[in-house]
């Protein structure tokens, strides 16, 4: 589904990434794990184009997009959710969301917008309840459910969530794993990248941890936990 081959990327003149490789394969929810400053938000952001990528490739279900603008790797079924969630704060929920459905039409997925749409309210009822309410009027939990349910507007293939479960009261986190696990039910990957190695157990079929840009774990998640380099790089 997705591949990172050797990729290295910058932010000014400062080398974030250096040589990553992961894979995500269909149907499989991969968190990238790791502390602040690692590299996860750089590799999110190298995936779906808003930093360039100066070595490597990155390979999306067959497709080398390692140079593709970002709103072309959108039409071709990446969906994306921020850490800040991203919402345009002064649109509503519905408005929002239709920007994505107008995606997924274009990039002729338009004949699975309407399935799409019912199955992620059925993951996320509340949202529903929100869809005139402006992005500027949600508190933090809502706006991660609004950002994750407006990629799924996408019809993606794949899901990029960068820090999902960031700030959140733990019945909250619980929520939004159990909406990823559905998520994958509907044959959708995930890529998350995460800071709390905890919450990256319970919802990895596999993980990739990262110290300083460079991978320094991969396999079961069960089995990082342990690994005492692991634990005590992501919690030193």
């Amino acid at each position: 589904m997705l591949e990172l081959s050797n990729v290295e990327t910058y932010r000014g003149r400062a080398q974030i990434l250096r040589k990553v490789s992961l894979q995500v394969g269909q149907q499989e929810s991969v968190v990238l794990v790791g502390r602040n400053g690692a590299g996860k938000t750089t590799s999110i952001d190298s995936i779906i184009g808003l930093l360039p990528v100066r070595g490597g490739k990155i390979t999306f279900r067959g497709t080398d997009i390692t140079s593709m603008a970002p709103y072309k790797r959108a039409r071709l079924g990446i969906g994306y959710a921020p850490e800040d969630a991203g919402l345009f704060p002064d649109l509503t929920v519905e408005e929002n969301f239709q920007i994505c459905r107008w995606l997924a039409q274009v990039s002729g997925r338009g004949a699975q917008a309407e399935e799409t749409e019912q199955r992620v309210f059925a993951i996320f009822p509340e949202v529903r309840e929100l869809t005139q309410r402006r992005g500027l009027y949600l508190s933090g939990g809502q706006k991660k459910m609004v950002a994750i349910a407006r990629a799924m507007m996408l019809s993606p293939f794949i899901l990029l969530l960068d820090e999902p479960f960031e700030g959140l009261a733990p019945v909250v986190v619980t929520r939004l794993i159990e909406a990823v696990r559905k998520i994958k039910e509907m044959k959708i990957s995930v890529l998350i990248a995460e800071s709390n190695l905890a919450n990256a157990t319970r919802v990895a079929d596999r993980l990739y941890a990262i110290d300083r840009g460079e991978i320094i774990y991969q396999g079961a998640a069960a089995e990082a936990l342990q690994s005492q380099e692991v634990v005590n790089t992501i919690r030193g």
